[in-house]
C-alpha cells in the first residue's frame, strides 16, 4: 500500500506544479495582452500656419453665433439670413441645431462672421 500511495502523492505534486506553471504562463500572457490593449498616448500635431490664420481655427459654432447676435443682433441676423428660427422667437438652441444640419445656412453665418470679423477690424 505505501507504494500506492507514494505514487498518487507524485502524481498529485506533478500536477500542482503543471497547474502552477500554467497559471504562470497565463498570467504573464494576460499582462501581455493587456499591455498590448492599453491605449497608446496621442501626439499632438502642431497646427501649421494655414490653420492659425483661418479665422475659424479654434472656434466654435456657439461663439460664433453668439458673436454674431451681440454684434447685430437677431433682428439684423434675420433679415439678412431668411432662416425662421432667426426671424420668429429666435434662441441660442433652436439656431445651432438648425445651423448643425443645415449646411447651407450654416455657410451664410459663417459668411456673416466673416463680415463681421472684417468691420471690427476697421
Amino acid at each position: 500500500m505505501d507504494v500506492n500511495s507514494n505514487q498518487k502523492k507524485e502524481q498529485v505534486d506533478k500536477q500542482q506544479e503543471s497547474e502552477k506553471v500554467s497559471d504562470a504562463t497565463l498570467n504573464t500572457e494576460t499582462n501581455e495582452k493587456s499591455e498590448e490593449l492599453k491605449p497608446s498616448k496621442r501626439v499632438k500635431r502642431q497646427a501649421t500656419q494655414e490653420q492659425l490664420d483661418n479665422p475659424f481655427h479654434g472656434v466654435k459654432l456657439v461663439q460664433v453665433l453668439e458673436r454674431l447676435v451681440a454684434f447685430y443682433g437677431w433682428e439684423y441676423l434675420g433679415d439678412r439670413v431668411n432662416i425662421r428660427c432667426f426671424m420668429y422667437n429666435p434662441t441660442m438652441k433652436s439656431s445651432l441645431g438648425f445651423l448643425r444640419r443645415t449646411a447651407w445656412a450654416r455657410e451664410h453665418v459663417e459668411d456673416l462672421y466673416l463680415e463681421m470679423l472684417d468691420e471690427e477690424e476697421r
